[in-house]
């Protein structure tokens, strides 16, 4: 799952990559699936070039018109797919100043990974824990989907992301 936060205290919807080839019908006709979630696949969950730039493209979407002044940082943890041509090109286009945090320090400057990410984690281990506990150890994509909508509204507030 890729989050965004600004400084203003609010959250962009999520950008979910799931392991797989094809999307589902069910995950975008589950009424507690906010339709401004970004869902995508790849082969194996992680992100490529082209997905970078899917993501890209949603943080444009989701903070255009909420920005105070013409530019937007865009705190970056190095990744690959940050780098690829296209997506520093879409950034340029749309006034997006990108800043890479050192290698192998990001866990140290974020503090969004204490301040938002650790309730997160926190919020969703307390929805699957029923299931857990009843045995059942494989949560579908449909109901990783419910979790954690139900994790991100209990977690992403304002109050921890300007805490953070």
């Amino acid at each position: 799952m890729i989050l965004g936060i600004n400084a203003a205290g609010w959250a962009f919807p999520p950008f979910i990559i799931f392991a797989g080839q094809y999307h589902l019908s069910a995950w975008y006709e589950e009424e507690d699936i906010p339709r401004n979630w970004a869902i995508a696949v790849s082969d194996n969950s992680w992100t490529t070039n082209e997905l970078g730039v899917e993501w890209l493209k949603h943080f444009i979407k989701h903070t255009d018109g909420k920005v105070i002044g013409a530019r937007r940082l865009l705190i970056l943890d190095g990744h690959e797919s940050h780098w690829s041509l296209e997506f520093q090109e879409l950034c340029k286009e749309n006034n997006i100043y990108t800043l890479c945090m050192p290698p192998y320090l990001s866990h140290l400057l974020q503090p969004l990974d204490v301040g938002c990410f650790s309730p997160l984690k926190r919020a969703y281990s307390r929805e699957i824990e029923a299931p857990i506990r009843h045995h059942i150890n494989h949560i579908t994509k449909l109901e990783f989907l419910v979790a954690s909508k139900a994790a991100f509204e209990r977690s992403f507030t304002s109050a921890n992301i300007c805490s953070a």
